[in-house]
């Protein structure tokens, strides 16, 4: 019986993650488009590494994929710090075996990495992040290494990387959104390192949205990864980040901040794609829409950094209840649960959020382009406010170019169509470009180029 079911098992789900690596879309890809914004073929996305690994994988045993969904990994139990450690030293770190949707891919080592990183006032932090790397037979040493924020906006204990790629909350949209991306940035010979923005099995509500603490566990991940004493990968590996959504805040501020908070760090390249600019735009913008319950989630993912915003005395009774369950739940499905919802009817005062006095200096705090980044970055955004997905001002994204290039950065704006007639007439394309597909080309050079003589 159980040799039948793991048969069974094998097909299904190996269908199941071939069909989300190309995100639920087309199945046939366009020809390639000019230069910018170049469509990554299904090759390219489905390329040899990734196929191979998903080949010679396994199903994962009944045990195996009921382990994971329950909660009390004992890993993420912090020991007290002396405060003699640096940010970016590796507290723990546990070989796993990455588990999606039941399937264990082959030739992928990954470590869960518990490390110390630094709060918004430097105040030493632990956070846990998960490294992968793919064993396809090239040095370590030299291998580049992403430091890869997903669009990872979940308030709730055990929802963020390190338990959702080792078998944990499997129907994570944020999940399914990095197949693509990881599978590219695995065919190319990248190892990525995600980090929690946190202890992922704190089960206190998680400051996600917190954009400067976001960046610092972004950057101390990287750093943990390269002291990690179970992998060769060394300072002569490239570095690159990528942040997307949620995700792209922490990776941006990570960017602004590398100079000052981690100069050893050469970063050599960083791309954002679809994030947040202005948190108080973006709330105004997406309240009401189809992604209004993402306003809520921020409020709460700001609060446990940001206590003065003291949003339960602000919060209706139904307000405070409908917080209490974010605050205990992964993005997925309980941010998708309120469509439509406008978020001043969960006030006391009646007022939109975006425009409470208390929540203003927060609001200014988390503004993107106060610093320029050093290293190359590239932003690609919707052009165009024209689709029920478009919940970042597009007007945010080409400020923020502009801030950037005035500060000195070289700064590559690569708009998107995001438009209701591509999804209608090109879905795979739509759908490649909304998870930042189109970008990997792009780092890829960057990490490829060559130090100029006396760097």
């Amino acid at each position: 019986m159980i040799s039948s079911f793991s048969r069974v098992s094998r097909r299904v789900t190996l269908a199941a993650v071939l069909a989300m690596l190309v995100s639920g879309i087309a199945l046939v890809a366009p020809a390639a488009t000019a230069a910018p914004n170049r469509t990554p073929g299904l090759n390219e996305v489905l390329n040899g590494f990734v196929v191979g690994a998903l080949r010679d994988g396994r199903a994962a045993s009944p045990q195996e994929v009921i382990d994971p969904l329950v909660a009390g990994d004992p890993f993420y139990a912090e020991p007290r710090l002396s405060g003699r450690e640096k940010p970016g030293d590796v507290l723990k770190a546990k070989k796993v075996a990455v588990q999606f949707m039941g399937w264990r891919p082959a030739k992928l080592d990954a470590y869960k990495l518990m490390y110390v990183t630094r709060g918004l006032h430097d105040e030493p932090e632990i956070s846990t992040g998960l490294l992968m790397i793919p064993r396809d037979g090239k040095p370590d040493a030299t291998r580049p290494l992403i430091g890869y924020q997903l669009a990872n906006d979940s308030v709730g204990a055990y929802c963020h990387p390190s338990t959702m790629w080792t078998g944990g909350d499997p129907m994570d949209g944020a999940s399914w959104s990095a197949l693509g991306p990881l599978g590219q940035f695995f065919g190319k010979g990248y190892a990525v390192m995600m980090s929690d923005v946190g202890n992922d099995g704190d089960p206190k509500p998680h400051g996600v949205f917190a954009g400067k603490f976001a960046g610092k566990a972004l950057l101390d991940g990287l750093r943990a990864a390269l002291r990690h004493d179970g992998n060769e990968l060394s300072e002569a590996s490239p570095l690159g980040m990528f942040g997307i959504a949620g995700g792209g805040v922490g990776a941006a501020f990570a960017a602004e901040n590398a100079k000052n908070y981690a100069p050893e760090l050469d970063i050599k390249g960083v791309v954002l794609e679809g994030m947040v600019v202005d948190q108080k735009n973006f709330i105004a913008t997406a309240d009401g829409s189809v992604g209004s319950a993402f306003v809520l989630a921020t409020l709460l993912g700001l609060e446990p950094r940001y206590p003065a915003m003291k949003l339960d005395e602000k919060f209706t009774p139904a307000g405070k209840a409908i917080a209490d369950v974010f605050r205990t739940q992964c993005q997925t499905p309980a941010y998708f649960t309120m469509p439509f919802v406008p978020m001043n009817t969960l006030f006391k005062s009646g007022e939109n959020p975006a425009e409470i006095a208390d929540f203003q200096p927060v609001y200014e705090d988390n503004k993107l382009g106060r610093k320029s980044p050093t290293a190359p970055v590239l932003i690609a955004s919707c052009a165009k406010d024209d689709s029920p997905m478009s919940l970042v001002p597009a007007k945010d994204s080409r400020k923020l170019a502009a801030d950037y290039r005035r500060g000195g950065t070289e700064v590559d704006y690569q708009p998107t169509d995001c438009s209701m007639v591509r999804f209608l007439t090109n879905l795979y394309g739509w759908g490649t470009d909304l998870f930042g597909m189109q970008t990997v080309d792009w780092l890829a050079e960057k990490l490829a180029e060559k130090p100029l003589k006396g760097k």
